[in-house]
């Protein structure tokens, strides 16, 4: 097997604690949804979200009856209403919609720009993400939270801002994460053989669905992680054995 060249990682589970990601961070978007929709209501990108979401309860409720979508040309707050509940919803279901995930991504902006927030990270990662471009390797981030919320989370950590050492990241807009497309897509982007990329996650779908690709992937056990089903993928508890180097 030819040298790694690229590492991909995942966030939640990887690099972060699930905990963070489902104690702080989700709870943080749900409780400041509502006021943010109101405060921020007139800006274009946030109606880019809001269109989204609508676009999905449109969708959704052709297919479920309990869900109610509003008519074309209701005002402001209904379609205000109808967004917040979307989301909201979706929260719930843990659903990976891209207009969702960019509206949490612009909630928790606020909340890093007044130090309410700070991210947490595995206390192996810094140092691994400094050994691992130090080395000339390329540390890219795939996750389902959106690039701009990727970025503020690696920018406002408990260890400073990580963002240096990440040289790309990419979201559901490359393609769903169980997907085998997206991960050639990621190898194309990186301008890297698939085989020269190996993608860390704490998911077995995902890792399969790189290895179709073609890339090499493992499996991280991180504390609190949830069981994954029997597979053959190496497994990591942390990052501080991994020599980009090796070749097997």
């Amino acid at each position: 097997m030819a040298p790694v060249s690229a590492i991909l990682l995942d966030i939640e589970g990887t690099t972060t604690s699930i905990r963070f990601v489902h104690e702080i961070l989700f709870p943080f978007a749900r409780t400041h949804m509502s006021a943010f929709l109101v405060e921020r209501w007139g800006d274009p990108a946030v109606q880019a979200d809001v269109a989204g979401l609508l676009l999905q309860q449109q969708a959704d409720s052709a297919t479920l009856p309990s869900v109610t979508s509003p008519l074309a040309g209701a005002d402001a707050a209904t379609r205000r209403a109808a967004a917040l509940n979307c989301a909201l919803r979706h929260m719930d279901l843990d659903r990976k919609t891209t207009a969702l995930k960019s509206l949490q991504g612009k909630i928790w902006e606020a909340g890093y720009a007044t130090g309410e927030l700070k991210a947490d990270v595995f206390d192996d990662v810094p140092d691994a993400l400094a050994r691992w471009t130090a080395a000339g390797l390329a540390v890219a981030i795939y996750s389902s939270g959106s690039v701009p919320a990727q970025r503020l989370l690696f920018g406002h950590t408990h260890r400073g801002d990580l963002t240096p050492h990440l040289s790309a990241f990419f979201d559901t807009t490359t393609g769903p994460k169980q997907e085998r497309a997206s991960y050639a897509r990621i190898a194309e982007a990186l301008g890297l053989a698939p085989e020269a990329v190996l993608f860390a996650t704490d998911v077995v779908e995902e890792a399969l669905a790189a290895r179709a690709a073609g890339m090499r992937a493992v499996i991280m056990d991180r504390p609190g992680n949830a069981p994954q089903p029997p597979h053959d993928f190496e497994v990591w508890a942390d990052f501080s054995a991994f020599d980009p180097t090796q070749t097997a």
